[in-house]
């Protein structure tokens, strides 16, 4: 029986309406803004991701990357890396790494969001390099 669902990133960021208004322009996402409730908070959602906005006081963002050498600050799994990767160059974002096979067998494509935070769009493939879902 399966006990795990979901999971939703919780980003602090020093301009949470900034953040919110990239995600909603550049990535497609909807906000609901609850700022007024004791612990202010954006949410984003988008399909079945919800992404955490939260005020970190004016304190810079480091990413992953920065803290650890590398890694992403969040991966949504996904199997349509092409479409999204043409609509975030139209878009002018900024592109990490293109469509690619990882050495760990995935399929990917990372970003860069507005606050220097990694954004990784990928899928395990099987052993025949079809999607693993």
């Amino acid at each position: 029986m399966k006990q795990l669902y979901m999971t939703h990133p919780i980003f602090p960021v020093p301009n949470i309406k900034r953040t919110a208004e990239f995600y909603v322009k550049n990535l497609g996402f909807d906000s609901v803004e609850y700022l007024d409730s004791l612990e202010p908070h954006i949410c984003l959602y988008r399909d079945d991701i919800e992404i955490i906005l939260t005020d970190s006081k004016g304190k810079r963002v480091i990413p992953n990357r920065e803290l650890y050498g590398y890694g992403y600050d969040v991966y949504i799994i996904v199997n349509n890396q092409e479409e999204l990767q043409k609509d975030f160059e139209d878009k002018g974002l900024k592109i990490v790494r293109k469509v690619s096979i990882t050495d760990y067998n995935n399929k990917e494509l990372v970003i860069e969001d507005i606050d220097g935070r990694y954004l990784g769009f990928g899928v395990k493939l099987d052993v025949s390099g079809r999607f693993d879902l």
